[in-house]
């Protein structure tokens, strides 16, 4: 995506395409006057992972354990970012910050290893 900075161009490829992701924006409050309070800066993201064509079941069912609460009982994530007063820095943060769930969520668990307790 164009909009994404080069520090986080690895982030690119754990982002689901455009059209499987849905923007709504959110007035803030916060630093800023007046105009802060008329302005929808704040981006809530979502995306429907069931629905997605672009992850595996596996991938899917992790990802929503790991979502934990961001995630509803139909398996839509919601990532809200409405730390900048910028619009396009908070769009740009959701999608990291998705993309970074979604690589987690794409490494399987490492397998415990049985140990025996000490003697002691």
């Amino acid at each position: 995506m164009e909009h994404l900075h080069d520090n986080n161009r690895h982030n690119n490829r754990w982002l689901p395409p455009e059209s499987e992701l849905e923007e709504k924006f959110i007035l803030t409050g916060g630093p800023g006057g007046q105009h802060v309070n008329r302005t929808e800066t704040g981006v809530q993201l979502r995306f429907d992972v069931s629905a997605s064509s672009f992850l595996t079941p596996d991938h899917k069912a992790r990802l929503l354990d790991l979502a934990g609460r961001r995630a509803d009982s139909s398996g839509v994530i919601m990532i809200e970012a409405r730390s900048s007063r910028s619009q396009y820095r908070n769009r740009e943060q959701a999608r990291i910050r998705l993309a970074e769930l979604i690589e987690k969520a794409s490494k399987p668990p490492r397998k415990r290893l049985k140990t025996r307790p000490t003697r002691a």
